[in-house]
């Protein structure tokens, strides 16, 4: 049988109020005896017995109240999840007058796990929605252009070889698209083995600079390298040069007239500055919120004769917040882009100090 805490807690509290009261008055019954007379012991207890019936009964009505306030709000938290559960999609959420107790914290927390879910369920949401729809284009011009090769198209050579190069071109979006949608989960789910890995970052900025000099013969790229020697920022070494080979395709992609890019890393004595700047089409300021979401394209179809899929910008902002740093953009159309990054440099013992705090020790053990 379901027995209602509030008559368990009501009369938990109930009891150990009676026992305390028992155990006052018999201490007071004691003293009493001791010192005064019949008649007044008898009234005494008379007393005693009708104050503790009064102290009782008063204990049972406040334990029953208090018990029923906190079970209303308890009761307010459980109607929220009743709700969630019927309805997943739902934006219903605890709602408490403002106070300063545990019951308050505990629904301001469950309200903001609430907003985390439904962020992240909607995230998906969207996700497979975007992935369906990015898909059912090539997936639409693969069946077209095979359908019309099965009819007649494969007694036409020319009309073959036009129907076999753009299917190769759709099936290599299609594996891009594929390609970018498993970066982007191994992102959200990186081993943490790598987030204990270390960079050096003047060698690899250099690398970088020196392969895209060589993959764009036809850009100018000013590569302005003011990296302090030996600077180390915490993060894993692939993963800082896929952020940067992201920025930069992106530089190389969308600039229009002005063939050139500038690459800018700079230390000072806590980040790694990174500036990815181009002098291309430049991106509208309502697009400006919205191009790290996953498969926004400010552009759809210009987007898809660059190959773009959306998800590059996703990837790089996401990898640059794991490793507790910041990914900005500022855009003016028809003018360029500038992508900033910022991330914390490790923090070096100089190898003076440890040679004086070698030398400290030596002295100390001499004396």
């Amino acid at each position: 049988m379901r027995i209602s805490i509030r008559f368990k807690w009501t009369a938990l509290i109930s009891i150990v109020i009676l026992m305390a009261y028992i155990f006052v008055g018999v201490l007071a019954m004691r003293t009493v005896q001791s010192v005064a007379s019949v008649n007044e012991i008898h009234s005494f207890t008379t007393k005693l017995i009708i104050g503790g019936i009064v102290v009782f009964i008063l204990g049972v009505v406040l334990t029953f109240y208090a018990v029923t306030l906190v079970l209303n709000d308890l009761r307010k938290v459980n109607k929220t999840i009743d709700d969630l559960n019927k309805k997943p999609d739902s934006d219903s959420r605890i709602k408490l007058r403002k106070r300063n107790d545990e019951i308050y914290d505990l629904t301001v927390n469950i309200n903001k796990m609430l907003d985390r879910m439904q962020a992240y369920t909607n995230q998906q949401k969207e996700f497979v929605e975007d992935v369906s729809h990015e898909l059912r284009t090539p997936v639409a011009v693969l069946e077209g252009h095979l359908s019309m090769l099965q009819r007649w198209g494969k007694d036409d050579p020319e009309v073959l070889n036009d129907s076999i190069n753009s299917s190769l071109q759709e099936l290599k979006r299609m594996q891009s698209l594929i390609q970018e949608m498993l970066d982007l989960t191994r992102v959200e789910q990186i081993d943490s083995a790598y987030l204990e890995q270390t960079t050096e970052v003047k060698p690899m900025f250099t690398q970088v600079y020196n392969d895209f000099k060589m993959l764009h013969p036809d850009f100018v790229i000013n590569f302005d390298d003011d990296i302090r020697e030996g600077s180390e920022v915490k993060i894993y070494r692939n993963h800082l040069e896929q952020v940067l080979v992201i920025l930069l395709d992106n530089a190389f992609k969308y600039s229009a007239d002005r063939k050139e890019i500038n690459l800018a890393a700079s230390t000072n004595s806590a980040l790694l500055e990174v500036v990815v700047q181009d002098y291309g089409l430049g991106i509208a300021k309502n697009d400006l919120k919205r191009i790290f979401n996953r498969f926004y394209r400010v552009d759809k179809a210009r987007s898809r004769k660059r190959g773009g899929n959306g998800l590059g910008l996703s990837i790089a902002k996401r990898l640059i917040e794991i490793y507790h740093g910041s990914l900005e953009v500022e855009s003016v159309v028809g003018s360029g882009t500038v992508f900033k990054i910022e991330l914390p440099l490790i923090q070096k013992v100089p190898k003076d100090t440890e040679k004086d705090s070698t030398s400290d020790k030596e002295t100390t053990t001499k004396k």
